[in-house]
């Protein structure tokens, strides 16, 4: 089985503009530009801000137990329902955590971890 990864990356805007530039440069001279999928932040601090270990738990937990809800995902963690809605919506907002929302019923939410590992890049 391959293993499927999301690459979590270091770089400031300036890098982040630059590699914009050279990315528009060869796709008008008609080159073919290969796409990177990566979540990336400015520094290490704003990383660890969004990431931290609670909310690494939770993508573990997800990844594992397979929770049908927010509800039962609040009770594997054994923490309030409000903190693990709020860090679902950081992780989501960063493309870690897929929401699959159901129309009917009471309208709960299931979490999902479609890779199993987080690559971590940091320019030196």
């Amino acid at each position: 089985m391959k293993l499927k990864k999301v690459r979590i990356g270091i770089k400031s805007v300036k890098e982040a503009l630059e590699d914009f530039a050279r990315t528009a440069v060869a796709i008008e001279r008609g080159e073919k530009v290969k796409k990177e999928k990566g979540v990336y932040f400015e520094s290490i601090e704003g990383f660890r801000k969004a990431l931290t270990p609670k909310r690494l738990e939770l993508l573990h937990l997800i990844k594992e137990k397979h929770p049908k809800s927010l509800q039962e995902l609040s009770r594997l963690a054994k923490r309030d329902i409000k903190s693990v809605i709020t860090d679902i919506e950081i992780l989501e907002s960063l493309d870690l955590v897929d929401i699959e929302r159901k129309k009917k019923g009471r309208g709960e939410s299931t979490p999902e971890v479609n890779y199993d590992a987080i690559e971590l890049l940091v320019a030196v």
